[in-house]
């Protein structure tokens, strides 16, 4: 990868091994959403893709996840910026909004388990789709978004 690639190129011309790397492993982008077309909120769960091991905040199947899970959100350089309900400590939306990495982020801190200690992945309170019937899942609304 090229030496400090988030600071010194746009996101369109970064590789595949530096777009992958600009994620933080919070893993909350697995979270489950339900867009209401009437409010035009989303509602973000605290209930993550089955693919989703809740405690490495890794994809369990990323090479073949689009064929398990369908709907599964690819994220590109144009979506991140469509994407508003990302967290703001996202490293594709930092990035994109021309800001830094938080010094968390595991390009700067060499240390993939700073994003858990740090409590900005969902490892500690996610819990897996299997795990909860989808008639209780309104029970684990975490948080109503605007969306546009």
């Amino acid at each position: 990868m090229r030496e400090r690639f988030w600071e010194r190129y746009p996101l369109e011309e970064l590789t595949a091994e530096e777009w992958e790397a600009l994620c933080d492993g919070c893993g909350q982008c697995c979270l489950l959403k339900f867009h209401d077309d009437e409010t035009k909120e989303l509602a973000v769960l605290g209930v993550a893709c089955r693919l989703l091991d809740t405690h490495s905040c890794q994809c369990s199947d990323y090479e073949n996840r689009f064929e398990s899970v369908p709907d599964c959100t690819q994220l590109t350089p144009a979506l991140v910026r469509e994407f508003t309900w990302l967290p703001t400590s996202c490293g594709y939306r930092r990035v994109a909004e021309g800001r830094k990495l938080a010094s968390w982020h595991p390009l700067l801190s060499n240390d993939a388990e700073r994003v858990h200690r740090k409590g900005v992945s969902v490892r500690g309170f996610a819990v897996s789709q299997d795990a909860v019937p989808e008639k209780e899942w309104e029970d684990y609304i975490i948080a109503i978004l605007p969306i546009d």
